[in-house]
């Protein structure tokens, strides 16, 4: 009878191990897919606009691919964007959120330019184009005017063109931390 009881109680430790073995397999799985697929679906990448501006000493970088657009997003910083230049438009596309002004060359096309309304550029990586007198690159610059309360900023972007998965969706551009002396990212000269 001893016996019995003694491989009944041994059952039931099994019955429990092996119940809980399978829960935390299944567990340790969901969680370590999950971790993996939030770090290669990363949805957001943020900058200080002190950094954006490159007054860190680099120019920021923006990437681009085919798979899907990458947005440049100043909301975060409260800025509207007033002028875009891309100096390669034969491999990437530009839209806005909401009106911005078009000029081309000496005709500013009878728009206002003060009412441009933006604060997302979306970009997205298209086949190149063969445009006469336009070399080809493997990155190109993208120069953004804004402005804010505190007056206009300048940023340059490195725009690097890239294969695969996407690593971001989105480059959002912040306001500087407050500083009593000086921005966090400016160079001080030794």
């Amino acid at each position: 009878m001893m016996k019995n009881q003694i491989f009944a109680i041994n059952k039931k430790i099994n019955n429990y191990c092996n119940s809980y073995f399978i829960y935390f397999f299944f567990a340790a799985t969901t969680l370590f897919l999950a971790n993996r697929a939030v770090a290669n679906n990363a949805v957001l990448r943020s900058i200080f606009s002190c950094q954006a501006q490159g007054l860190g000493g680099a120019i920021p970088t923006i990437k681009v691919w085919f798979q899907q657009g990458t947005n440049l997003s100043f909301i975060p910083a409260g800025e509207t964007i007033k002028k875009v230049w891309l100096d390669d438009p034969s491999q990437v596309t530009l839209d806005f959120d909401g009106p911005m002004c078009l000029q081309f060359g000496n005709n500013n096309n009878n728009q206002d330019c003060q009412n441009s309304a933006a604060n997302v550029i979306h970009l997205r990586r298209i086949k190149r184009l063969n445009i006469p007198g336009i070399p080809y690159t493997d990155k190109t610059l993208l120069t953004v005017v804004t402005e804010a309360q505190e007056g206009r900023k300048l940023y340059t972007f490195r725009v690097l063109y890239r294969e695969g998965s996407p690593e971001y969706n989105t480059l959002a551009v912040f306001r500087d931390p407050p500083s009593p002396t000086q921005p966090s990212c400016v160079r001080v000269p030794k």
